[in-house]
């Protein structure tokens, strides 16, 4: 016995929910099928608690830094982890309960919750229930990758959804895996007064950006006390009576470090290999993604992929957006294409970084002759008058048409003020356009048309 809908949705991440409430609306029947918990990485091992966390993180240093600004605090600053962990539980819980009520608000949704599998192209089975549609939804989402490291599977360690299991902070937390997550976990951990270790296999951190721009976060980082061990080329770990040691070989330092706790943070994995998929003729690639088409249709007719498991962004932003072209496309008659997207993403250290489009070398390497506008945060008032004057902001040009290749910006509320670039890049916008533009005083912002006026060759 088996049960019909018009559509079938897997995952109730930012994606999945959305849609079912779009598809609802518009008078399909939806299953909306979940195996873990609503909200999907984001509201609960992701950026809700992450975010929230670091914004704890940042209450604590500027505590500290309070006689900077003429503040007096009597006494030493403190954690309580405790109240930390509390915080940021009930904000995920808040978000998933808001998410329930959104669901079972929707007139023609049904949630299940379980293990979804394929057994054909368009019949899915969930624990003893059959469902069966003509359009069925992948938003599966990704988990922690743990590395085939020698001794990995010997001692404990924590991923970035254990993390949120802690009851204490660690004493000396290494990480491994110098990019986006490991860094904001060891620069807020250091700031909760652990001894952090952040050890890298490349030559640099964040190895995706420009030199300068790796280079600076490492100094930020090493500042307030985090130790950095790039070109560690042989990784391994052992167990060290109540300890582990990692075995990093870097050429400068101890070949070894020795940590209470280690964080795997060395990138993620799609959610793909226990769902049927080959039952269903959808096809993945060798790292498990599920290969779809500019319009996120995969290989199977009348099945679409979205978010993590699609290897198009691993990003909440770029998730939600993949549930508007889907549905754009579905019910309005849109042709919105995944590679009309500009990519945009941020890293949550303190100070943190707003990235969008091309860096230098990805333009040089595409064959653009470019032009580059740079101001250090120093020289940008608002930045000055807060005394959060780490990093710097940068644009990237191409030198035929002034047309905006990418920006960067590295320092106080960085993630915010690239947006102006970005909103100029989807206009197809100009560096005069951007130089001619009159942003409000004093803000970060307002430097951007300052450096796009003030271009010279990279």
């Amino acid at each position: 016995m088996s049960r019909r809908f018009d559509a079938i949705i897997l995952g109730a991440g930012q994606a999945g929910t959305p849609l079912a409430g779009r598809l609802s609306e518009a008078g399909m029947s939806v299953a909306l099928v979940e195996r873990h918990l609503l909200g999907g990485t984001c509201v609960n091992t992701g950026c809700k608690p992450t975010k929230t966390w670091v914004a704890s993180a940042y209450a604590a240093h500027m505590a500290r830094r309070a006689a900077d600004f003429g503040v007096t605090i009597p006494g030493e600053v403190g954690i309580d982890f405790a109240k930390v962990r509390a915080r940021a539980e009930k904000i995920t819980v808040d978000s998933r309960a808001s998410l329930r009520r959104w669901i079972d608000g929707m007139a023609n949704c049904t949630l299940f919750f379980g293990h979804a599998r394929f057994e054909s192209p368009h019949r899915v089975r969930v624990a003893d229930e059959v469902l069966e549609a003509d359009r069925i939804f992948l938003n599966v989402g990704g988990r922690a990758m743990v590395p085939d490291m020698p001794g990995v599977q010997d001692v404990p360690f924590l991923t970035n959804s254990s993390m949120f299991k802690l009851d204490a902070v660690p004493r000396h937390l290494v990480v491994v895996g110098g990019s986006y997550i490991g860094l904001e976990f060891g620069q807020m951990f250091r700031r909760f007064g652990a001894e952090v270790t952040i050890v890298e296999k490349g030559p640099k951190l964040i190895g995706r950006e420009d030199p300068e721009i790796s280079d600076t976060v490492r100094d930020i980082l090493e500042a307030e006390g985090i130790a950095v061990r790039t070109g560690a080329e042989c990784i391994r770990f052992a167990s060290a009576g109540p300890d582990v040691l990692v075995g990093v070989d870097c050429q400068d330092g101890s070949p070894e470090v020795l940590g209470s706790h280690v964080l795997l943070a060395v990138g993620r994995r799609p959610n793909t290999d226990d769902l049927g998929l080959a039952a269903a003729g959808v096809e993945t690639d060798a790292r498990g993604y599920i290969r779809v088409d500019e319009h996120l249709r995969t290989t199977a007719p009348g099945i679409w992929a979205m978010g993590d498991c699609n290897g198009r962004g691993a990003f909440t932003h770029t998730a939600y957006n993949d549930f508007e072209i889907v549905a754009d496309n579905l019910l309005d008659g849109a042709d919105r294409k995944v590679t009309d997207r500009i990519p945009a993403y941020a890293l949550y250290t303190d100070p943190p970084l707003g990235r969008v489009g091309m860096g230098e070398a990805e333009a040089k390497k595409a064959g653009h002759h470019i032009l580059v506008g740079r101001r250090p945060m120093t020289r940008v008032g608002r930045a000055v008058e807060k005394d959060e004057s780490l990093g710097f902001m940068k644009v990237v040009v191409d030198k035929d048409s002034g047309r905006l290749l990418g920006g960067a910006i590295l320092g106080t509320s960085g993630d915010e003020a690239i947006h102006g670039v970005l909103d100029l890049m989807v206009k197809q916008g100009t560096a005069k356009d951007l130089a001619h533009a009159v942003h409000i005083h004093p803000t970060i912002s307002e430097l951007l048309p300052t450096i796009a006026g003030e271009l010279k060759p990279a």
